[in-house]
């Protein structure tokens, strides 16, 4: 049975258009991606386990850690980079999306809710870290080390000054749901979130650095 919210970036990834999955693990993702999409599809995965599913699957796959090697990547090396239920397990999550938004066009984000009301009630009631469905492991065996609301998520994207194109919510087993991320209600309703970003355009009159990238080649070269 597919994930719902890997249905929901089935949906938004454009047919044929390049693809890393940040994060792939086993190659789930990018395996659908690759299949019903005809994506040109990279992974990055940083568990040798991971990446050795993936390659046989037949997926291009490299080991790598997201808050150092998406700084190897040269601006705009893809239409889509994708971050599934990652980006709170990461070290450095304001740089991590940056620079997804540097090398590619469009960002893809899935996390965790943790202004959920299943969080909230858990808090309240028991006086202790929640586990939940969406975060089932107890606190002091989960990989998640910057969990964060939508609200806080919201924060974020204003400080980096990006586009929210579009944002669905999930609950439980249920579809995705479109939804106004504004709304303090949704803060509530959604047990994970997924949002489609890309850069704002320039002011008039601003020109794009013509400065080359502080690296070049990527870890698929050679």
């Amino acid at each position: 049975m597919i994930r719902e919210d890997f249905k929901e970036i089935l949906r938004l990834v454009r047919p044929g258009s390049r693809v890393l999955d940040v994060g792939c693990g086993e190659g789930v993702l990018l395996d659908l991606l690759t299949r019903e999409k005809q994506v040109d599809g990279r992974g990055l995965e940083i568990s040798a386990a991971g990446v050795a599913a993936c390659m046989s699957r037949g997926l291009s796959v490299v080991q790598g850690d997201a808050d150092q090697d998406l700084d190897h990547f040269p601006d705009r090396t893809f239409d889509y980079a994708v971050l599934s239920q990652t980006l709170q397990a990461t070290r450095r999550p304001r740089h991590v999306l940056d620079e997804l938004l540097r090398i590619a066009d469009h960002a893809v984000v899935s996390f965790p809710n943790f202004g959920h009301w299943r969080v909230r009630w858990s808090l309240l009631h028991r006086g202790r870290m929640p586990e939940t469905e969406a975060l089932p492991l107890p606190w002091w065996a989960t990989p998640n080390i910057h969990l964060c609301t939508l609200a806080d998520f919201l924060a974020l994207t204003e400080d980096l000054d990006v586009r929210i194109d579009a944002c669905a919510a999930f609950a439980g087993n249920g579809p995705a749901r479109q939804i106004d991320p504004t709304r303090t209600l949704e803060n509530w309703r959604a047990e994970t979130c997924l949002f489609m970003l890309s850069r704002n355009p320039a002011p008039a009159g601003v020109l794009a650095s013509a400065e080359p990238p502080a690296t070049s080649g990527d870890l698929f070269d050679g």
